[in-house]
């Protein structure tokens, strides 16, 4: 009986999180633009809201589940799902088919995405740093936007929207990572990859 071992069989479907990650970072870099002062609320943002940090995230998740990563499936799905109900939440009122959110409910909105956030926080402990900033980022820049719409505080909202560059500025870094060190079979640029 040989010891061979034998090499082992690719599943033949291409990393998905690189997508998720980047649809996640450039549409959270130019919402957090505008929380921070710089331009209004305009198309760009909603139509990045919908097409690239929605569907693009959506179809990143699904390809997750086709992977088994469930940790993947939920938090892509989730978070294409939360940008597509966060245009929901700006664009029903303006059509009149809903009433829109108040800063109460705005604050629940919130924060139930910031408990969630840091939920998913606690799964990035054994995977790499780099998602770990992400989450914990992300799971900051919800709190304060919380604490932004529950004091009416403008200077509590631009800070989160320095803030919110800052986060989607390192999922963008983590998807590029994920890229330029898949296409070069050697590590790039670092993610921290977690020896558990």
């Amino acid at each position: 009986m040989s010891s061979i071992t034998p090499a082992p069989v690719k599943d033949g479907i291409a990393n998905p999180a690189p997508l998720g990650l980047c649809a996640f970072g450039m549409t959270t870099v130019l919402l957090n633009i505008h929380n921070a002062g710089f331009f209004e609320m305009n198309s760009m943002i909603l139509a990045m809201g919908i097409f690239y940090g929605g569907l693009a995230q959506v179809i990143a998740g699904v390809i997750e589940a086709k992977k088994n990563n469930t940790f993947g499936l939920t938090a892509f799905t989730s978070y294409g799902f939360f940008w597509l109900s966060l245009v929901g939440l700006i664009v029903l009122p303006k059509l009149g088919w809903a009433t829109a959110p108040s800063e109460g409910a705005m604050c629940a909105y919130l924060s139930v995405w910031g408990v969630f956030t840091l939920l998913l926080f606690f799964g990035t402990l054994k995977l790499n740093r780099a998602l770990q900033f992400v989450f914990a980022s992300l799971t900051v820049l919800f709190f304060l936007l919380v604490a932004g719409d529950a004091t009416g505080n403008p200077v509590i909202k631009h800070l989160a929207g320095y803030e919110g560059i800052i986060c989607g500025a390192s999922a963008i870094y983590t998807g590029i990572a994920n890229v330029l060190n898949e296409v070069y079979g050697r590590v790039v640029l670092p993610i921290g990859q977690v020896n558990v």
